[in-house]
């Protein structure tokens, strides 16, 4: 570790050097380029040094230790106890930060919020998910921008389409794909009987045009009149849109916008992410036998969590987490849920598995 620290430290005096270079500093893609570098090289590199001021500070309090005595000899050796301690806590954190980095680290996240199984029960708690992380976006000091959505007859959402924005976004928000499952009495229920629905959520993340070339023969795009809850034309004009990949059969659809050229901005925009995770999905499919798809089937045997409203209780089964406050959770305090995904996500990578 020491050695690739080493060389880590270099990297980072030369990266510090080209940020102040004219050269760079006049293309606005290679600067960008090396900032995001430099920041994430500069924790790594501060945590070294101060490794590296611990190491020398236990083999002087142990020199000196070996000649000392009396009060002198316990002064050392408390002093030599911490800087073991700090060795210890070092060595930790800097084998976390130097685990491999998960190529969307620095990207933004977009978030497609489905009904699946239960109805128009399914579509009115995948309208409670899409306020829970909008408060939850809220609450990191993250933007969220709704970029499509699809109202059900009840106030709900047979899908919604969310962009979120800000530092962290794909680190905290990739473990929420998947099945979610709901278990309460449903505003339908005329006799207070308990039903269980389901929404599903895909987690994309947002892909620049340099990411995923897109071949504009490749694409089928329908306009029509955007329409509500019912079927119900809610605009005069053409301006909702229907985008189709042919090579892939992705179809993607906006109507939220009243232009059709904004419309077919976001629907571009939602397909490249799709287009990304598909080619991450299989990359990673090719590595690992275990990769499981993040939708499934949207079937209530198959979730990721169970939000149970009796109980005031919400469990993530891939990480036996299970606690009771999901008011508070549902309003979006999502931290001790998301933390315990992400300690868990790095525990697995430090054991190898």
């Amino acid at each position: 570790m020491l050695e690739r620290l080493g060389d880590l430290e270099r990297e980072f005096d030369e990266v510090e050097a080209r940020l102040a270079d004219p050269a760079v500093l006049a293309d606005q893609r290679r600067y960008a380029e090396t900032a995001r570098r430099y920041k994430e090289l500069e924790e790594i590199v501060v945590r070294s040094r101060e490794l590296r001021q611990a190491q020398d500070d236990l083999q002087t309090a142990r020199e000196m230790l070996s000649e000392a005595s009396g009060d002198d000899r316990a002064l050392l050796r408390g002093e030599a106890d911490d800087a073991e301690s700090a060795i210890a806590r070092l060595e930790d954190q800097l084998r976390t930060l130097l685990l491999p980095r998960d190529p969307n680290d620095d990207k933004n996240v977009i978030m497609e919020i489905r009904g699946a199984e239960g109805g128009e029960e399914a579509n009115l708690f995948a309208r409670d998910l899409a306020e829970m992380y909008q408060a939850y976006a809220g609450r990191m000091g993250w933007r969220c921008e709704v970029l499509g959505s699809q109202p059900s007859d009840m106030g709900g959402f047979s899908d919604v389409t969310l962009l979120l924005k800000g530092d962290g976004v794909w680190t905290r928000m990739k473990h929420e794909g998947g099945p979610h499952r709901v278990q309460r009495v449903p505003v339908t229920e005329s006799q207070g009987r308990i039903h269980t629905s389901s929404a599903t959520v895909s987690v994309l993340p947002e892909a620049e045009e340099v990411d995923v070339e897109i071949d504009p023969n490749d694409l089928q795009i329908d306009v029509y009149r955007s329409s509500g809850p019912g079927g119900q034309s809610v605009n005069t004009t053409d301006s909702a849109v229907r985008v189709t990949h042919k090579p892939t059969g992705l179809v993607v659809a906006m109507q939220d916008e009243k232009s059709q050229i904004q419309n077919r901005a976001k629907a571009l925009q939602v397909l490249r992410s799709r287009l990304l995770k598909a080619k991450q999905d299989e990359a990673a499919a090719a590595a690992s036998d275990q990769r499981r798809d993040q939708i499934g089937g949207g079937g209530r045997s198959e979730k990721i969590r169970t939000y149970n409203f009796k109980e005031n209780r919400l469990t993530d089964h891939r990480i036996d987490l299970t606690i009771y406050k999901l008011d508070k959770v549902l309003a979006g305090e999502l931290d001790d849920v998301v933390d315990a995904l992400v300690a868990d996500e790095r525990a697995r990578q430090l054991q190898g598995v």
